[in-house]
């Protein structure tokens, strides 16, 4: 089931956060003052049409230095997306969740809702923000081990880079390689899987899970309107029960059950608490 109006929304804002399109033909990465500001979503400050930062590179950038300074600036933003939006940034306004939404439409033989260790699988993205994005970036100074070793964004970035920058494809080594292979990894594994970057590896989803119970804008469940029939569980790309905790830290908002519920028991809200399906305060599963 696509969403026309959300799919919309998702390549909008994966072209304003792309908008430098000269960069695209010169290999030219955009310098000027955009670059301040950190987007919302995983967009490689090094892709040749970004307009801004990305958050990730930016705090590992921040705790990386040698003279370390409290990040308040990109910490302070990070929190702030995450308090107003919790994972629906995830959802609607990160373009390599669009590009994996994208790859999940291509047809392939089978498509896995879940499977045998997925629940444990989705702790390692916990794993991966603590260790990579703030522990090892502050331990060995200049390195930041997300990007540097893991980030896909980054790689689509040094690809389209060195497509129009000759001079690069000559300085690429084993690490670009490397990166390349995983690349590869996550483009196949989303022809199968739902987000699988999103699920498994992404440290901003993380970050954002969270908030996700907390944020400004949630999900809630009608108690006089949900029979638990069901429905919403099955539609969820993200294989969680949005009835029984319809703020769970995998949903990324995508709205999805809010379209399929044949009670209209679920809804987007703002600034409300959190109910569960019986209409009592959801409880964390």
């Amino acid at each position: 089931m696509v969403d026309k109006k959300r799919t919309f929304i998702q390549a909008v804002a994966a072209f304003l956060q792309n908008a430098h399109i000269a960069g695209f033909f010169t290999g030219r990465i955009y310098d000027g003052g955009g670059k301040r500001i950190c987007v919302p979503g995983l967009n490689c400050y090094s892709c040749p049409g970004a307009l801004g930062a990305c958050p990730l590179g930016s705090l590992q950038n921040a705790v990386s230095v040698w003279k370390f300074r409290f990040p308040c600036y990109v910490l302070g933003l990070m929190m702030f997306f995450g308090a107003s939006f919790g994972r629906l940034i995830c959802g609607f306004l990160c373009p390599f969740g669009f590009l994996q939404d994208m790859l999940f439409a291509v047809p392939a033989p089978k498509k896995l809702r879940t499977f045998r260790g997925d629940g444990y699988l989705r702790y390692l993205k916990y794993f991966v923000l603590l260790f990579m994005v703030i522990i090892l970036p502050f331990a060995y100074k200049y390195t930041p081990f997300f990007c540097k070793y893991v980030c896909p964004s980054g790689t689509l970035s040094g690809i389209l880079l060195s497509a129009a920058d000759s001079r690069l494809r000559d300085i690429m080594g084993w690490l670009f390689t490397w990166k390349v292979l995983v690349l590869a990894a996550i483009v196949l594994a989303s022809m199968a899987i739902s987000r699988p970057f999103c699920k498994y590896i992404c440290p901003l989803g993380a970050f954002y899970a969270l908030f996700n119970r907390v944020s400004a804008v949630r999900l809630n469940v009608d108690r006089e309107k949900c029979v638990n029939c069901g429905v919403c569980a099955e539609v969820c790309d993200m294989a969680v029960d949005p009835a029984a905790s319809p703020n769970h830290t995998e949903c990324i908002r995508c709205g999805k059950c809010v379209k399929s519920c044949p009670h209209g028991a679920i809804c987007f809200t703002a600034f409300s608490k959190p109910v569960g399906a019986r209409g009592v305060p959801e409880k964390k599963v």
